[in-house]
């Protein structure tokens, strides 16, 4: 199952300029999805980090896998209209700088499911299949 992007945005609150997956390429509800999201040179945050090195902060590269993993846990039916909210993250490793240019595959897995209450082991890699971040991710359904 795949998702555009405004389909993703009919699941997720997120919008311009802090939605920051394009599309879901793969989607298993309630088990994992892969999201993609195209880094161009006119993202926001590139004016200020840094204008003579552009560099997509860290924590934007973990937001975007938390937002592919709300999609995961929110294409579940009885999930259908909630929110899926961010509540924490473990042993973040950032491995590789992402630029302009770069494509970015970013996978959630869902490991464990209690209530409402959810972790993720999310993952994110350049168009060269290399690391860029990676993480365990903890959400709430609300």
């Amino acid at each position: 199952m795949k998702l555009t992007t405004k389909e993703l945005m009919e699941m997720i609150p997120h919008r311009h300029p802090f939605l920051l997956v394009d599309t879901i390429e793969e989607l298993e509800p309630g088990v994992r999805a892969v999201g993609r999201k195209c880094v161009t040179y006119d993202e926001p945050f590139f004016a200020g980090h840094f204008p003579q090195e552009p560099v997509m902060p860290g924590v934007l590269q973990i937001e975007a896998l938390a937002q592919t993993g709300a999609a995961a846990i929110l294409s579940k039916p009885e999930n259908k209209g909630k929110t899926a909210y961010f509540g924490g993250i473990r042993q973040a490793k950032f491995r590789q700088k992402v630029v302009p240019g770069d494509v970015l595959t970013l996978e959630v897995e869902l490991v464990k499911v209690k209530g409402p209450v959810g972790v993720g082991k999310a993952v994110a890699r350049n168009q060269e299949g290399k690391i860029t971040a990676a993480g365990e991710l903890t959400f709430m359904i609300g």
